[in-house]
């Protein structure tokens, strides 16, 4: 079975694919510190919990933080006794070419997100992944990605202000029953929620018009839901699409080895 691990800014999420389905997935917080013998108690400790049983024979790594890479590459050696794939690493082919500036480092999760979106929904995509940033990739009609946007995430957003504002509270993030605030929360959640839906808009809209093209938008993240509440923002929300593209990445790579 494979190990699909995909480490994040905020978050690290581990899921085990039995050739045809998640048979358990787990999220844990990303920390650099932490050692391959820890990932195995912790991971070990939930797999019994949950009464999941595998047998792990191959792991698949995409992070966009790369200290955190030597140890999960620790982890599948010593306890899985197998070589990981790392997205964006040499060794690791992609099913889609990568068209950006030459010496540009794309983030694995953008790779990892393209690929899947290519394999579910074909070409000419963007894909809108709401995680520590807020980042659009460009899917090309054949697959290919061909660049982006990167914009602060909301949670950054909302962390700044409250860091650099001292009378302003931390918030949570929700959708606003009116777009007049009349009250210091409620203010902060309409400017915040609205404006991402005219950020998204606007952006995407930008893209579409640059491209002379209709394109479909796919929305994935932690926040992606909460914002598939405002009108024709998306037209397809996956909250699995990078494990998805995980698993097409590793198919690939097999079968071309």
């Amino acid at each position: 079975m494979l190990l699909a691990i995909d480490c994040g800014n905020t978050n690290t999420v581990f899921s085990i694919w039995d050739g045809t389905q998640f048979i358990g997935t787990w999220r844990t917080s990303t920390e650099w510190q932490r050692t391959a013998d820890q990932y195995y108690v912790w991971l070990s400790t939930l797999m019994k919990f949950q009464k999941v049983e595998a047998d792990i024979t191959d792991v698949i790594i995409s992070s966009t933080v790369p200290r955190v890479v030597f140890n999960l590459r620790v982890l599948a050696d010593r306890y899985f006794n197998t070589r990981p794939i790392v997205v964006g690493k040499p060794e690791c082919k992609l099913p889609v070419d990568v068209r950006v500036d030459a010496g540009t480092a794309v983030g694995p999760d953008r790779l990892v997100n393209t690929v899947a979106g290519f394999d579910l929904f074909g070409g000419d995509l963007i894909v809108v992944d709401f995680g520590t940033a807020t980042t659009f990739d460009v899917v090309a009609s054949d697959g290919a990605y061909i660049g982006g946007v990167i914009a602060p995430g909301v949670n950054l957003s909302l962390e700044a202000l409250h860091n650099a504002a001292a009378a302003l509270p931390h918030v949570d993030i929700s959708k606003p029953q009116a777009v007049i605030g009349t009250n210091t929360v409620a203010c902060i959640q309409s400017g915040i929620f609205w404006g991402y839906v005219g950020l998204v808009r606007e952006i995407c809209a930008r893209i579409k018009a640059e491209r002379e093209r209709e394109m479909r938008v796919i929305a994935t993240g932690g926040l992606a839901p909460l914002f598939q509440q405002a009108v024709d923002l998306f037209d397809s929300y996956q909250d699995d699409l990078t494990m998805h593209g995980l698993t097409v990445i590793y198919n690939y790579n097999k079968d071309t080895a």
